[in-house]
């Protein structure tokens, strides 16, 4: 009988071998691929594909949600619930509204960045499948990783690790679940 795996995971010494490596698995057809690395690498970014990112549409809407928020809230207060004539100035006076009107904002858009980027990432994770691996403890020093699912359509427990295998891969290991 053969065990579920979660993936391949093959094992690189630089950079540039991973940039490379994750050109030629995208250029093969692999979809559901990731890379770890002890740093950002933007070449493997552009190799995978990807750039696509929601987060700055998430905090702009939240940052308009809390300017909304923040101004309706002053104009019920001050102009609908308890409106108080003041000096003979209007109940809707604007410009009073615009610093609680900013702090919100700000207040909305920096938690929907904290909330958004863990949400995103999928933090908190205590637990992913290549942990299971002890070279994995590698990635943050000194080695990289590219690691081919088995959810991909093209996954071929074989085939796959050959292929990687390949691709100047230090090393090739299964990925249990």
């Amino acid at each position: 009988m053969i065990t579920p795996i979660y993936g391949i995971l093959a094992e690189f010494e630089s950079p540039s071998t991973l940039t490379a490596a994750a050109r030629q698995v995208k250029a093969k057809g692999y979809n559901k691929v990731e890379a770890y690395s002890p740093f950002a690498i933007e070449e493997v970014n552009e190799a995978l594909g990807l750039h696509h990112n929601r987060l700055p549409l998430i905090v702009l809407g939240c940052g308009i949600l809390g300017g909304l928020t923040g101004y309706l809230m002053q104009y019920y207060l001050a102009v609908i619930d308890f409106p108080i004539n003041v000096g003979a100035r209007p109940l809707h006076s604007w410009p009073s509204f615009i610093i609680i009107t900013f702090e919100l904002t700000i207040l909305f858009a920096a938690l929907a960045t904290v909330l958004g980027l863990l949400g995103l990432c999928g933090l908190p994770m205590p637990y992913h499948p290549v942990f299971n691996l002890p070279r994995f403890a590698l990635a943050s020093r000194n080695r990289f990783f590219l690691c081919i699912e088995a959810t991909d359509p093209l996954f071929n427990r074989h085939e796959t690790a050959e292929f990687l295998s390949t691709l100047e891969a230090r090393e090739v290991s299964e990925v249990a679940h």
